[in-house]
């Protein structure tokens, strides 16, 4: 698979609190944009934290590209990728993911 790659994943993460769940995803957050410009192939990363409030709602959402499969394939294993995963431990509760080849769009 050749071309540039959407990679979006969704978390829902552990708190007992309204407290302990704010904290959480400020982590997610600030950990995953900290990735930003320090992972060859990864040109766009955006991560947004819920408002909506609604129980079936992730907590967080991470919205990444990069220059083609190979590009993620690396990310997976890169060592910055894996210390946000150690950092974050245990906090996930529920992963979604969805990775698919991004369109050109015409003029």
């Amino acid at each position: 698979m050749s071309g540039p790659i959407r990679h979006i994943v969704m978390w829902r993460l552990r708190g007992e609190t309204q407290e302990e769940r704010s904290a959480a995803r400020l982590k997610v957050k600030t950990l995953f944009e900290g990735l930003r410009g320090r992972i060859d192939g990864l040109t766009h990363i955006e991560v947004g934290v819920d408002v909506s409030a609604v129980d079936y709602a992730c907590d967080v959402v991470l919205f990444s590209e990069f220059t083609d499969h190979a590009a993620l394939a690396a990310y997976a294993t890169h060592p910055e990728h894996l210390r946000v995963r150690e950092a974050l431990g245990d906090l996930r509760i529920g992963r979604f993911q969805v990775d698919y080849p991004i369109k050109e769009t015409g003029a």
